[in-house]
């Protein structure tokens, strides 16, 4: 029998529940671990998780934690989705603060009660958090994994879908990448579909693959504040990007994706976090991958590594 699959999630606002709901209707997890500072509102997700079960495809046990976060030090995987939306209406930025004081109240209390698993944040800012968190506790960094432009990279992909007379998302190769904010960019040199370069596909059909690629990173980009602006905040989309890595994880699938990781000299940077394509597998990230940037993309990326850096020069720390 294999070890049972234990995940802790820490902030139950928006979109904490919904990384839990999918971890089960997915049957990913075989034990949830629930934290938050509002008691009432853990007792409230714990009861309502509880009493899906019988719609999942497998049972699982759902245990409520509160903010006895020294619980989650038996985790495979540790979720970090604690924020304030209301604080990011205008920029992702809008949590610096927020955020990076939530995680000086558990990141050392896990590590040192014997934490040994993988951290998946996704509280923004994604690369700034991801970096404290590495910052605080010293942690192997490719165990720590920012949801980063994951997500902007599918909404970048349902844009050039649109574009294409809505072709399956699935089939398109293209990535965002810098920091998971106003920053990032679309890496459209190595954009291709079936293998094929989208470049070349727009010389060869422009009546299907040639658009206006600064509207279409523009929507990509922006796709979550039409969300915002709709229901204030964003939910579905944030979760599943998440759950997404934690499966790849378990499942050991050596996937390539978008997320948020430690440069080690990638374009000339190092010392912070932010996204690239990873080979992300049961050990966390075990590779980075180098796209073909073109001069303006990687102006773009070390402005968009500067912008990161300026964030945490806010921290006092830098």
């Amino acid at each position: 029998m294999s070890q049972a699959r234990k995940v802790g999630i820490i902030g139950l606002g928006h979109v904490g529940p919904h990384v839990a709901n999918s971890l089960l209707l997915q049957g990913l997890v075989d034990e949830l671990y629930l934290c938050d500072i509002d008691a009432k509102k853990v007792r409230a997700e714990w009861q309502d998780l509880h009493d899906s079960l019988s719609f999942c495809p497998y049972n699982a046990r759902v245990y409520d934690c509160g903010d006895r976060y020294e619980e989650l030090a038996g985790c495979d995987v540790i979720v970090n989705a604690a924020g304030k939306v209301l604080l990011c209406s205008e920029s992702r930025d809008g949590e610096l603060f927020f955020g990076t004081d939530a995680v000086r109240t558990w990141a050392n209390r896990v590590v040192d009660a014997g934490f040994g698993g993988l951290f998946v944040t996704i509280s923004n800012p994604c690369d700034v958090i991801a970096t404290e968190i590495w910052h605080l506790t010293g942690y192997d960094p490719k165990r720590i994994i920012g949801s980063g432009t994951g997500l902007d990279s599918s909404r970048l992909r349902a844009q050039i879908s649109f574009a294409c007379g809505d072709l399956d998302p699935k089939s398109i190769d293209a990535y965002m990448i810098g920091e998971h904010g106003s920053s990032m960019l679309a890496a459209w040199s190595s954009a291709s579909i079936s293998g094929k370069l989208l470049s070349e596909l727009a010389e060869e059909a422009p009546e299907r693959f040639s658009f206006d690629r600064r509207e279409v990173e523009k929507l990509g980009r922006e796709g979550g504040y039409v969300s915002y602006e709709g229901k204030r905040c964003t939910e579905y989309a944030v979760a599943n990007s998440a759950v997404r890595v934690i499966a790849a994880i378990f499942h050991d699938e050596h996937a390539v994706m978008a997320a948020s990781t430690l440069m080690t000299g990638e374009y000339g940077e190092e010392g912070i976090f932010t996204s690239l394509p990873c080979i992300i597998g049961r050990e966390g990230v075990e590779q980075v991958l180098r796209l073909d940037l073109n001069d303006g993309e990687r102006a773009g990326f070390h402005a968009s590594c500067e912008h990161i850096r300026s964030n945490i020069a806010r921290l006092g720390w830098w």
